[in-house]
């Protein structure tokens, strides 16, 4: 003999299933919003492009509607921090496809707000200036000096 639900029960059991199942699907994980800007470097992607930086075990990799950048942690030669593009960088002798001199200098500033990466790839170097904030560039510091098996140079007047 099969038991019957009343309408009450069954409307219950429905509501329940209802909530649990908008519960999981507000419990998934959200994308971060865009916390990485292309500023300058030797890649084919336009300035101002917004994205985010992945760090898988062999690369890191900046992912932005104008494409992608994927940086071997092997290849890196010299990671900064800093709140312009040190003269090192600026005076390297590469193909720019987006000058850092492009990027507006930040006069006098007190935060770090550049993050440049610079690899070499079949033997030419290469650059990514990527702007970003203290707050979301923090996380990754250690992540990368312990990736990359080098130190992020960091400019000295922020607490880290």
């Amino acid at each position: 003999m099969m038991a019957r639900f009343s309408s009450g029960r069954s409307l219950a059991w429905a509501m329940g299933l209802v909530f649990l199942l908008i519960g999981a699907a507000l419990a998934k994980e959200k994308p971060l919003p865009p916390q990485f800007k292309y500023a300058g470097g030797t890649e084919n992607v336009y300035q101002g492009c917004e994205g985010n930086l992945e760090l898988n075990p062999q690369a890191m990799i900046f992912k932005c509607l104008g494409g992608a950048i994927e940086v071997p942690y092997s290849a890196i030669t010299l990671m900064q921090y800093r709140s312009d593009i040190s003269r090192k960088v600026r005076r390297m002798k590469v193909k720019w496809k987006v000058r850092p001199d492009d990027v507006a200098p930040v006069l006098g500033a007190k935060k770090n707000r550049f993050f440049t990466v610079v690899y070499q790839i079949d033997g030419k170097p290469h650059i990514m200036v990527l702007r970003v904030q203290p707050q979301a560039m923090r996380p990754y510091l250690a992540e990368l000096d312990l990736r990359v098996q080098q130190r992020v140079e960091v400019q000295g007047y922020e607490e880290y």
